[in-house]
């Protein structure tokens, strides 16, 4: 495929978007490979595998791919039966230990549910978890030997425990010995009481003048020269057994090394297929965090259909700003001729067309609706921006003339050719002339092909030509900015005149170039402007009829749902009035049951009184059918209302509004005055008015204190007793505080707390409160019959 329209069409920028995606080195150098495919096989398994990765990742989150190294070198060394060293033996068990929760992954869930069959619950990425091995215990065992690059476990082996059980003995006793010198006889001749190492071995800083009075080995000397550090001679012998016992722990940890090392190599090609196996799903992961990010979807691939991308958006600008576009090309034409101002976003359609090719084809998401559908290509050719080349004595024309040569000699029906200002830059007859001879040219070997212009040349072209169409990127005249959305159908103005004059050149030129234009050239533009009303009429016409067709869905649905309510409430009704004419029916039978038994019991000889007991029974449990059938009406209470009884802050009640005020004004000649209620001040009738019922105030005694003060006794609404049950201890006490205060002013006695057993936390917090109030004399739990434990007594002084 052709190389240099990947460069054009910025298809290396989304490559280093998916980069970034990627975890692992080897993923990353793999996503700098992806190329587009031209298999249909290829390009709907990848698509498929990209899609199967963004489901697992919705359903459960994402993965890690980051202990993926590559250890292409390490498992070749393995391979010819060579020993690792720590670094390399860690990096394998990071490896393993990375493919063991990958393959946990891809265990945990599958992005499908369906029917249960043998095949159930797989996807295209099930085949890759399954063959990874992550050959658990040799990772644990070099976990459980080295515990980093440069510290191993003393546990790694008996012989190095032992070893090291040795050198940490014969380290203490060089410390003891030495610490005895330099604490004992020696200490006059030492420059500092401490011990010191020089060349692995222990030494003590003698002063250089001194050095006489400590036999022994001399290793350094300071840089003055007044300090000597002499290994005594008495320890020589245990420092040559500890440079000895560190060679035995060295040379052991080279074992261990060759031992692990020995372990891994008949698994060296499980561990490298680990690998490609773990870079080969991080990348296929990161084509599915890319497809996230952008909001992509799967587009649909066929190598004779046709492109029909639903609300694309270039995956290159900014989400929130960039205006989604719908382009069909290939089913009524294979031409597409885009017109308008600059800046509209004519190439940007070009782009988005080009892009979503190489990415659908290299099996990435497009960033548009689903269902989207895109042709499969053998060549993606662009021609777009400007390349004029200085060195090469090129001119823009020149620049875009020689991509053009190299197009229409490798175009063919597999071709998708993009052009920019197509023969532009050059006489625009000429021009005109020019890119109409290579439209018709691709357009006769079936080639798609796209091309922005200028030309009005190309629009009538396109409106004569069959299988070409014209299409516009619509601009605002009235705010001079362009609104990006694709128009297929609709030839595009350059709009130069009204953009001119909106940035306010003067009437007079416009006018004098518009006499300039041929008749023709006129006519054409006219023609363009009256479909642009139109269309825009048209589109205007149909938001209102979207807006009058969701209103009316929606007057429709609430107006369902009344009926279903209206329908349930008198099936409810209807259910209840049969109810109850069955119960009035079978009472009535019982009635009628038990007269008939009387007479048959009585006889003619029915004494008069029994009869007429029986009929008012009877007669009272119709009335009392009937006063159940009576609708009631509330009378106002107390006396009517007139003129003379009505007179200013009088308490009143407004019949129709249910409250209650005050009388502010007298009634004038129709009986209306003003009402105080609350905060409003309304105009009633008096016929409207009631008087409201005097309310029973009660009023507290007053008894006298021994303080000569006078208090409110509220011994009439203060009960004895408090219950605190379901309360929080720091509720309780709360509650409990206020009611002691009250009950000791109103004079009580003595009062019954009632806070339950439970845990025993409540009783004790009502326990330590009562204990810091002045005013009481004594608590006790309750007695037998008083609520036991449950219960506490509290008298007041």
């Amino acid at each position: 495929m052709n190389k240099k329209a990947f460069k054009i069409l910025e298809f290396d920028k989304i490559v280093e978007q998916l980069s970034g995606h990627a975890d692992s080195e080897p993923g990353r150098q793999l996503c700098q490979k992806i190329t587009p495919q031209t298999s249909l096989d290829k390009i709907r398994l990848y698509q498929r595998q990209t899609k199967d990765a963004l489901g697992r990742l919705l359903k459960n989150g994402s993965t890690s791919f980051g202990n993926n190294k590559d250890v292409s070198y390490i498992t070749k060394h393995l391979s010819i039966g060579g020993s690792l060293n720590a670094d390399e033996l860690l990096l394998l068990a990071g490896l393993l230990e990375n493919t063991a929760r990958v393959k946990q992954y891809g265990r945990s869930g599958n992005p499908e549910d369906g029917v249960q069959t043998p095949d159930a619950g797989k996807d295209s990425l099930t085949d890759f978890f399954d063959e990874l091995e992550p050959l658990t215990p040799l990772s644990a065992e070099v976990r459980r030997c080295i515990l980093s690059s440069d510290e191993f476990a003393d546990d790694a082996s008996p012989v190095l425990k032992d070893i090291r059980r040795k050198i940490g003995n014969t380290g203490e006793k060089i410390h003891s010995q030495l610490n005895s010198m330099v604490n004992g006889s020696l200490r006059s001749y030492l420059m500092d009481a401490v011990i010191t190492m020089r060349n692995n071995r222990y030494c003590l800083p003698v002063k250089a003048e001194l050095k006489g009075q400590v036999p022994g080995m001399v290793h350094d000397q300071s840089s003055t020269g007044s300090t000597l550090f002499i290994e005594p001679a008495s320890i020589v012998e245990l420092n040559n057994r500890l440079k000895e016992l560190a060679i035995a722990e060295k040379e052991e940890i080279e074992a261990i090394l060759s031992s692990l090392s020995a372990s891994f190599m008949p698994y060296a090609e499980t561990i490298a297929q680990n690998g490609r196996l773990m870079t080969r799903l991080d990348f296929i992961f990161a084509k599915g965090r890319l497809a996230l990010a952008q909001n992509a979807t799967e587009p649909v691939f066929s190598e004779e259909g046709d492109i029909n991308i639903r609300k694309g958006r270039h995956p290159l600008l900014d989400p929130k700003t960039v205006v989604p576009i719908d382009i069909r090309l290939g089913e009524d034409y294979d031409q597409l001729i885009i017109t308008g101002p600059n800046t509209g976003g004519k190439t940007v359609s070009l782009k988005t067309v080009g892009l979503f090719t190489l990415m659908g084809q290299a099996g990435l998401h497009i960033p548009a609706l689903d269902r989207s559908r895109l042709k499969v290509f053998h060549n993606v050719f662009a021609d777009i921006g400007d390349e004029q080349s200085i060195e090469q004595s090129l001119s823009t024309f020149s620049s875009h003339m020689k991509n053009i040569v190299f197009m229409l000699k490798e175009a063919d029906a597999k071709s998708l050719c993009l052009f920019d200002e197509l023969c532009a830059g050059t006489d625009p007859a000429e021009g005109a002339a020019l890119a109409i001879s290579i439209l018709s040219q691709l357009h006769k070997r079936g080639v798609y092909t796209m091309a922005t212009t200028h030309y009005s040349e190309l629009k009538l072209y396109a409106l004569s030509e069959k299988g070409v169409e014209n299409a516009s990127c619509e601009f605002d005249v009235e705010t001079l900015s362009p609104t990006y959305r694709l128009l297929i159908g609709i030839p595009g103005k350059s709009n130069a005149f009204a953009i001119s004059g909106k940035l306010g050149l003067p009437s007079h030129i416009i006018e004098d170039a518009s006499s300039r234009l041929s008749n023709e050239d006129s006519s054409l533009e006219d023609v363009l402007a009256d479909l642009e009303k139109s269309r825009l009429t048209a589109r205007k016409e149909q938001l209102e009829i979207a807006s009058y067709k969701e209103e009316i869905k929606t007057l429709k649905e609430q107006l369902l749902q009344k009926q279903e309510k209206v329908d349930l409430a008198r099936d409810r009704i209807i259910r209840q009035a049969t109810e109850e004419a069955r119960d009035i029916l079978q009472e009535a039978k019982d009635v009628a049951d038990e007269t008939i038994r009387n007479f048959h019991k009585y006889g003619t000889a029915t004494p008069m009184q029994e009869m007429e007991k029986q009929r008012q029974k009877v007669g009272a449990k119709i009335a009392e059918k009937n006063e159940k059938l009576t609708i009631k009406t509330k009378a106002p209470k107390g006396p009517g209302l007139t003129a003379e009884s009505v007179k200013p802050g009088e308490k009143v009640k407004v019949l129709s509004m249910g409250v209650e005020g005050i009388v502010v004004s007298k009634p004038d000649n129709k009986g209306n005055l003003f009402v105080q209620c609350g905060i409003i001040r309304s105009k009633v009738n008096m016929k409207d008015l009631a008087f409201a019922p005097d309310e029973e105030i009660k009023v507290p005694r007053l008894s006298r204190s021994h303080s000569s003060g006078i208090k409110m006794s509220k011994t009439a609404s203060i009960s004895p007793e408090i219950n605190l049950l379901g309360m929080t201890c720091d509720e309780a006490v709360s509650v409990l505080d206020k009611y002691l205060d009250d009950a000791y002013i109103a004079h009580l006695k003595s009062v019954r707390i009632v806070h339950g057993k439970g845990t025993g936390a409540l009783r004790k917090a009502v326990s330590d409160h009562l204990r810091r109030q002045s005013y009481i004399a004594s608590y006790r739990l309750g007695e037998f019959g008083e609520g036991d434990a449950g219960v506490t007594i509290a008298e007041f002084k």
